[in-house]
């Protein structure tokens, strides 16, 4: 079990104003430092009994002034998160009192924690494997509640338990190998041995791609459906953001090329978190400030997801409508035509051509008629009709994804060799660099510079 040696300390609230800050400490001499600041009639921090909140005072031990009032929690190793004894100092909201009793238990010893810090020694102490400290970040930056349930089945362990029960399969088949190397002596050995590689890595490798088909799914809860809407000028597009938004974020006028630049926001569409871009009208024109606006349309459309093509279907087809439809041929989209108040003059069975009519959806932004089936036709499109079953496992993260795939690979590696009829040491080879990259997800064979990598990436304090 690992355990650092010197005590860390950072503010585990966001900056800004607030009812309560929190400032965290961990490590061996935690309670030590943070008695040197503590003042209480009736408790010394020393002598606490562990989860247990104690009433005093944050004060100075140099000039005795006093900082704040505040509740201080103890709780002593290993039945804390980093299996460290853990001080959090609950005062009062706000930048300048917090800062204060943080640079006081810095003068006191401790270290100012960095970025992740905090959830990298509950990884390192045993208390959490990789895949569960990814899924605290999840968790933090979770849009929806379908992704924050994601994150927190995974911070439960469900898929650990997935991936090492795995390893486990394919280390019954190594084991039997090593068996196979040692005895070489029995003649069927060897025959009985690339049998049950093979039977294994077929299960395993179905079992990955079990996983993997969640995978599109589990990205779009984790990170969102970046969505583009599109359309030449004065369909309605900023009308339609301003809508899902229930706010006027964007700027609606009757003057064609009013949106100039792209906006974007983010937007939960019953559980699917979607990342808005409103795009400026797709249309030749001679304003330079709106030919910017134009191409960068053009590359959002590229980038995206999902694209809400509006159409006014007050109007016959424009030639910037059939280019606009030809251009997304190929690609998620949903047409949406907008203006269903006013009579119509498209020609559906001309539309029919460049769209499957179950992508078509008449709508009026206006008085808000047909808007509620966009949902639907979302999660038709994305989930087969329905988000987030409750029991699956979702895989979302891209370097779990990456890491499946050359595990599955790798397996794939020992089925060709088994048929080619290569000796059974050299499959195993296959075999088990399979074993080990499953073991990356979880930590257990991750190199200490992809470990350092991924904590930094947290927030501080966390």
């Amino acid at each position: 079990m690992f355990f650092e040696t010197d005590t860390i300390a950072a503010i585990s609230t966001p900056p800004g104003e607030g009812a309560i800050s929190i400032v965290r400490l961990s490590g061996p001499e935690a309670v030590a430092i943070a008695s040197k600041v503590f003042q209480s009639g009736t408790k010394d921090l020393t002598s606490a009994a562990s989860h247990t909140i104690h009433y005093g005072h944050i004060c100075d031990p140099q000039d005795h002034l006093l900082v704040d009032e505040v509740m201080v929690s103890v709780m002593r190793a290993p039945k804390t998160f980093t299996r460290e004894d853990i001080i959090e100092i609950n005062c009062h909201g706000g930048i300048v009192v917090t800062n204060q009793i943080l640079r006081l238990l810095l003068r006191q010893g401790a270290r100012l924690a960095e970025p992740g810090e905090f959830t990298k020694r509950a990884f390192l102490n045993g208390r959490i494997d990789l895949s569960q400290a990814e899924a605290v970040m999840d968790l933090i930056r979770a849009k929806t509640d379908q992704a924050a349930e994601m994150a927190l089945g995974q911070l439960d362990g469900e898929l650990s338990r997935r991936i090492k029960k795995l390893r486990q399969e394919l280390l019954e088949a190594l084991a039997e190998v090593e068996v196979n190397i040692d005895y070489p002596e029995y003649d069927d050995a060897e025959v009985m041995t690339t049998h049950l590689m093979k039977e294994k890595a077929k299960i395993v490798r179905k079992k990955i791609e079990e996983l993997l088909d969640s995978a599109q799914q589990g990205k779009i809860l984790r990170e969102g459906l970046t969505t583009a809407i599109i359309g030449r000028p004065n369909v309605g597009k900023s009308s339609l953001l301003n809508f899902l938004l229930k706010e006027d974020k964007a700027i609606v006028t009757s003057v064609a090329g009013t949106t100039r630049d792209i906006i974007e926001e983010y937007v939960n569409l019953n559980g699917v978190p979607l990342k808005l871009i409103d795009t400026a009208g797709i249309r030749e024109t001679e304003d330079e400030v709106e030919k910017i606006g134009v191409a960068r349309s053009r590359k959002a459309l590229k980038a995206a997801d999902l694209i809400l093509l509006v159409l006014n279907q007050s109007e016959a087809l424009q030639p910037e409508d059939i280019e606009l439809l030809e251009a997304t041929q190929g690609t998620k989209r949903i047409v949406l035509l907008n203006k269903t108040d006013l009579p119509s003059r498209m020609e559906m069975e001309q539309l029919k051509q460049w769209i499957d009519p179950a992508l078509l959806l008449p709508i009026s932004v206006l008085t808000k008629n047909g808007l509620e089936k966009l949902a639907k036709k979302i999660t038709n499109l994305f989930f087969a009709g329905q988000v987030g079953e409750k029991d699956a496992t979702y895989i979302s993260n891209i370097r779990h994804i990456r890491l499946l795939e050359e595990a599955q690979e790798a397996l794939d590696d020992v089925m060709t060799g088994i048929d080619q009829g290569m000796p059974v040491d050299l499959v195993q080879i296959d075999m088990t660099r399979s074993w080990e990259l499953l073991g990356e997800i979880v930590g257990e064979s991750a190199p200490d510079e992809l470990v350092t990598q991924l904590f930094s990436q947290f927030c501080l304090g966390k």
